[in-house]
């Protein structure tokens, strides 16, 4: 078993151990309930309210001595804990936080974290508050402020944005590449690679929670893992393709340099396995940022549907067995005589399905032509039919938008994206390609459209619906479509324009598996197009 993710096991028990030393000191003690707090968690709420007053009292650089404290304690408890003590009380358990449960009496503390690289444990030394002397009104004083570890352990406390910790991740992961510093660079794109696959888990798990109950999912949350998702897509493969792309340049070196593999010193072997490793978890990552996409969709698609059958499930009139049946037969047991028509229903077989086979061997009857036939009169109202044929229209001008905001959202993910990219993303995805592509000449229209105006620009066409007069007909027009889908959807308002061209020189791409307006299933080979997303400059 390759045990290498407990390299830096002894890293991640600093942080433990702060959690276990604080509440080490803080378990044992009885003075707790001299004061009021019996329940463990009013004391770890307590003493995290007191660091987190010495931690804002640290940054604003202003005194903090155990008078502050104890007003602070004071106020809290007055307006929120409610125990029964008195401000000298309060001073009491200000020194009992901070010197007996912070500072161990003034004692070095020291948390064990096992090096699995070396094989024992290694002492780790942790202090969260220090202190220094200072005259106040002429009177020296003890002041308190936090340390390096203190700040740690607060900081660590706040979740960070799932999008802005990818940002954060990324950034010290190209710092680390740019100083060779090929070991921390591991570590991160390990990370990086951790937190889309957790993030790919989440929408599994979304989407579990939404089949098995909708309105436990909040649209509040729906909408945060959506927007989030976008911003994850914005960049993220274009910048992980680039790392790569440098780390095989890297790699490329020393073979371009003719250096042998077994001529290379320790650092250096280090380093190439270091570089490696980096390239092939940036290969993976890269893939996990397409399953990402994949389940953003997939996340849609089943929200959508879900919400869909509940709206339908309200029309389902429903009613309580107990007071409409069990308690008026109670009532009036003579309604027991008619209680078969009400089960009965209950208890209907299904028609069982027998072939006769003795249909097979009668006489076939020769139709002919001539034989009379019954006059039927059919009654047309021309209403109905031009309701009928207005229905079908706005039917497939909805399949044209689907397809537009479909490619807007594949090419928002990455800003620029070629008909082969999509391509591969709906393979194996029958929703994705039927969302897509309800039918190949929807498709072959809208994509045709696009390419005959090339560059289309959002505020032109905004300002040319101002003037535009509406002939009320029921027809496919792109530059309408794409306006309507703007204003209907808040995640594509900074779209400024859509640029779409062939690709020149490429191979063309081979749609499989599409069905036509017929309904038959057929391969299709077009030429690669791309669509690119420019954002607006926000201000």
């Amino acid at each position: 078993m390759n045990l290498s993710f407990l390299d830096v096991q002894h890293i991640r028990m600093k942080k433990i151990g702060a959690y276990a030393l604080l509440f080490r000191n803080s378990i044992a003690k009885g003075t707790w309930k001299k004061y009021g707090f019996e329940e463990g968690y009013e004391q770890d709420n307590m003493i995290f309210s007191v660091l987190l007053y010495i931690m804002e009292q640290s940054l604003k650089e202003e005194l903090c001595t155990i008078d502050h404290i104890a007003a602070f304690i004071d106020e809290v408890n007055s307006l929120h804990f409610k125990k029964h003590i008195s401000y000298e009380e309060c001073k009491e358990l200000g020194e009992f936080i901070v010197n007996s449960i912070l500072c161990d009496e003034g004692k070095p503390m020291y948390f064990k974290a096992y090096n699995f690289k070396l094989g024992q444990y290694g002492d780790i030394n942790i202090s969260f508050i220090k202190n220094r002397m200072e005259y106040i009104d002429g009177v020296r004083r003890v002041t308190y402020s936090l340390t390096d570890e203190g700040y740690s352990l607060l900081l660590s406390t706040l979740e960070i944005e799932e999008n802005l910790k990818l940002t954060i991740h990324e950034i010290v992961f190209k710092m680390h590449l740019e100083k060779a510093s090929y070991d921390k660079a591991v570590d991160d794109i390990k990370n990086l690679f951790n937190i889309l696959r957790i993030r790919v888990q989440s929408m599994e798990d979304a989407i579990r929670k939404i089949r098995e109950n909708p309105l436990t999912y909040s649209t509040e949350d729906y909408k945060s893992m959506m927007e989030g998702n976008l911003e994850i897509l914005n960049e993220t493969k274009k910048k992980f393709i680039v790392h790569r792309e440098l780390v095989n340049q890297k790699i490329n070196e020393f073979i371009e340099h003719d250096i042998h593999i077994k001529e290379l010193n320790k650092e250096e072997e280090e380093n190439l396995n270091n570089l490696r490793i980096i390239e092939r978890y940036l290969s993976r990552t890269i893939d996990e940022d397409q399953r990402v996409l994949k389940k953003h969709f997939d996340l849609k698609e089943v929200y959508g549907r879900e919400l869909e059958n509940i709206s339908k499930m309200s029309l389902i009139e429903r009613f309580n067995f107990r007071t409409e049946v069990y308690d008026k037969v109670l009532d009036d047991f003579n309604k027991l005589e008619d209680i078969d028509i009400f089960l009965r229903p209950l208890f209907r077989k299904d028609i069982p399905k027998a072939y006769n086979i003795n249909k097979a061997f009668e006489y076939q009857k020769v139709i002919r032509k001539n034989q009379q036939e019954e006059d039927e009169e059919i009654y047309f109202d021309e209403e109905d039919i031009l309701k009928a044929e207005s229905n079908k229209k706005l039917e497939r001008l909805q399949k044209y938008k689907g397809v537009i905001e479909m490619l807007l959202e594949l090419a928002l993910g990455r800003e620029k994206i070629s008909l082969g990219e999509i391509n591969s993303l709906i393979k194996g995805n029958e929703t994705l390609m039927n969302a897509l592509i309800p039918t190949v000449e929807i498709f072959r229209e809208v994509i045709v459209e696009m390419l005959k105006n090339r560059i289309i620009d959002i505020a032109e066409i905004q300002e040319e619906r101002k003037n535009a007069v509406e002939s009320g007909e029921i027809e496919f027009q792109l530059n309408k479509s794409i306006l309507e889908i703007i204003e209907s959807n808040s995640s594509f308002n900074n779209i400024a324009q859509i640029k779409v061209e062939k690709i020149l020189n490429s191979e063309d791409v081979k749609l499989e598996g599409l069905r036509n307006e017929n309904g038959v299933v057929k391969n299709f080979i077009c030429s690669d197009i791309s669509i690119e997303i420019i954002r607006s400059r926000r201000l």
